[in-house]
């Protein structure tokens, strides 16, 4: 009986193997358990690590990140709800500490020494604000609602109560792919607390689309791999492959390192991000669960602009050399005939703008924020 009973449950395995559904079920909990083990593998630190990381080599490469950074700053955890904290990297210039500040929002898989570059310029017009995004970088991990409007709210809600710690009455609100996403977010819900908002080649728009054409079908082996690697949290490939993970960064991602070369000539750039990314999966969690397969949002921020107030300014900025689809500018733009849009585009530049080309990027935004004053 316990043969039968195991055949029946190996034959019972590949027909689901060889189902679509089954196969995302299968793969499913495999991957599940594989990030959920690897994510506890070195907690706490003074553990064996399978992943060649520590908080305190995240925060060693933050701190080599930002030692070109010429202006006085300073860096704090500040608390919030749930006793979570929200890494925060400060600049306040006395000279024009009355302007309206400028909070820097990173997107998915970065933290606030990214911003490296574009530091120095921006405070020169007022105080600036760089946080690392609940569940990223050296902020708090907590467990998001696995539902994609509640974990969209945690955000929302933590940027508004570290708003609140840091005694700030309104901001400008400057987000980069996620972070545009969570700024438009936030600008809904606390519209008075806003002066401008620049998305900076935001994620998470325009709708996913609802089929391809009929005559380019989508292959069945896409199909296939779409379902086995949609469970898995995007990132846990890079810890799954433990000490090669440095190693891998480093390959996949040369160009992170051109992006910085004037400030860095070695992998300091690369293995920030590594550190980044190798720790307890939080935020990576919540942005799977704010999005569908294939990278689209599950609330496409378009569907909800008619609830922005319309005199907020929105300026977006795109690289011309990058593959996010500028089209999201252009129906934001008619989509608010009576309201201040100005979409500009960088020439030479990528989806990290800020890092591609960080002299123009800076000009621009610096041109923006003084129209404020």
């Amino acid at each position: 009986m316990a043969e039968q009973a195991a055949t029946e449950s190996r034959g019972s395995m590949v027909h689901r193997l060889l189902s679509f559904v089954g196969v995302d079920a299968l793969v499913g909990s495999v991957w599940g358990f594989v990030d959920t083990t690897i994510r506890w593998c070195w907690i706490p630190n003074w553990l064996p690590s399978w992943c060649p990381t520590s908080q305190i080599q995240l925060q060693t490469s933050e701190d080599r990140m930002l030692r070109c950074v010429g202006s006085t700053f300073s860096k704090h955890h500040i608390p919030i709800s749930n006793s979570n904290r929200l890494w925060t990297l400060t600049i306040n210039n006395d000279r024009v500490r009355h302007k309206t500040p400028l909070v820097l929002l990173h997107g998915f898989g970065g933290g606030l020494g990214l911003w490296a570059q574009n530091l120095d310029a921006l405070c020169h017009r007022g105080p600036v604000y760089a946080l690392d995004l609940l569940g990223f970088g050296q902020s708090s991990r907590p467990v998001f609602s696995t539902d994609s409007q509640g974990a969209e709210q945690q955000f929302v809600e933590s940027i508004e109560q570290w708003r609140a710690k840091m005694g700030l009455e309104s901001m400008i609100l400057l987000g980069h792919n996620l972070g545009g996403y969570l700024a438009v977010a936030y600008s809904i819900k606390y519209p008075h607390r806003v002066k401008h908002i620049l998305l900076v080649e935001p994620w998470g728009f325009p709708e996913r689309p609802d089929t391809v054409e009929a005559d380019r079908p989508i292959p069945v082996w896409i199909k296939a791999l779409g379902a086995m690697f949609s469970p898995f949290n995007p990132l846990a490939g890079l810890r799954l492959v433990g000490p090669l993970g440095p190693t891998l960064v480093q390959t996949l991602r040369p160009d992170f390192k051109k992006k910085f070369s004037s400030m860095f000539n070695d992998n300091t750039v690369s293995e920030y991000i590594y550190h980044l990314n190798v720790q307890a999966p939080s935020g990576e969690t919540a942005f799977k669960n704010m999005t569908v397969p294939y990278g689209w949002a599950k609330r496409p921020m378009l569907q909800r602009m008619d609830k922005l107030h319309p005199e907020i300014p929105i300026t977006i900025i795109y690289g011309s050399r990058s593959s996010i689809d500028s089209n999201s500018g252009s129906t934001i733009k008619e989509m608010r005939p009576s309201s201040h849009v100005e979409i500009i585009t960088i020439r030479g530049a990528g989806h990290y703008v800020y890092a591609d080309q960080p002299e123009d990027f800076n000009h621009r935004v610096l041109q923006v924020c003084q129209k404020l004053d």
